[in-house]
């Protein structure tokens, strides 16, 4: 690829011209969702104002735990716009976490931060998960875009380390259209917002710490997303399942990038179905 190429393979609206309408939708679905489920709890994982999670809780008491990683370039999203996948889950029984952390551009434009934060947060929901009728043997992780990312991130984390809490705190995963090299990455023009060093390229490329995988991952794209998107996550399903871990790509023949993560949100759905029965809610 050239230069421009390799831009616009990191640059899904140049592949998703209705991206506008799409990421619409999931702030109205998702406002929709709150006025059926009513507003979700508040909780602060750490000590700053965007460190804290929205909750929505299942009436099952011991119910499995889904933390959702919202995307947004690592530079925007939030968690009150990806709600609209929490009804599905409260209604099959298990409760559904969506925090809010850090934007790059607000922490001087490093990876890090944001990164400890979203692994605070699955930690607090461990920790604290019997509080609200979780079972903290049954905590799973997912993500998309540059959430797919995180939650790769958080997959690979040595938790007992880097958190005294034991190695497979995680007990699945879904990394949907991320990114798990950060190398390409970096060569593209992410790099004018984002404060690439070799260290947050090591630290923070999940494809090179599989030794700390301890789940099954879930790995999912579009055949309409950029072409780099789609290799990246053939490349670290590939990975996985060469390192001898359990994984299953998930293919959205004629979905685009932000297409794919609205599955969730249906029982039939790509994703919803794939993350049911990765949970046991469904056989």
């Amino acid at each position: 690829m050239d230069q421009a190429a390799l831009d616009a393979a990191y640059d899904q609206r140049a592949y998703a011209p209705n991206q506008p309408q799409i990421t619409g939708r999931y702030a109205t679905n998702s406002e929709a969702v709150r006025a059926r489920l009513g507003a979700p709890r508040r909780h602060a994982y750490g000590p700053t104002a965007i460190e804290a999670l929205d909750l929505y809780p299942t009436k099952r008491d011991g119910a499995p735990v889904l933390v959702l990683i919202h995307g947004g370039a690592w530079r925007g999203g939030a968690a009150k716009n990806y709600a609209f996948a929490a009804e599905l889950f409260v209604h099959a029984g298990a409760h559904f976490v969506v925090p809010d952390f850090a934007a790059v551009q607000d922490v001087g434009g490093s990876l890090m931060p944001m990164t400890e934060q979203v692994r605070r947060a699955v930690a607090w929901v461990y920790r604290n998960a019997a509080s609200f009728g979780g079972d903290p043997n049954r905590l799973f992780v997912g993500g998309h875009s540059s959430g797919g990312h995180l939650a790769g991130v958080v997959l690979t984390t040595d938790w007992a380390k880097d958190f005294d809490l034991p190695p497979d705190i995680v007990k699945g995963g879904l990394c949907s259209s991320g990114m798990f090299d950060l190398k390409p990455v970096r060569l593209s023009a992410r790099s004018r917002y984002v404060a690439f060093t070799d260290e947050m390229e090591q630290a923070l490329s999940p494809l090179r710490h599989l030794d700390t995988l301890n789940a099954p991952v879930i790995v999912a794209y579009g055949t309409f997303e950029t072409p780099e998107f789609q290799r990246q996550s053939r490349d670290f399903a590939a990975a996985v399942e060469a390192a001898g871990k359990p994984v299953q790509l998930v293919v959205g023949e004629g979905y685009n990038h932000f297409e794919m993560i609205e599955t969730l949100a249906n029982p039939y759905g790509l994703l919803g179905r794939a993350v049911l029965a990765q949970m046991g809610l469904i056989s």
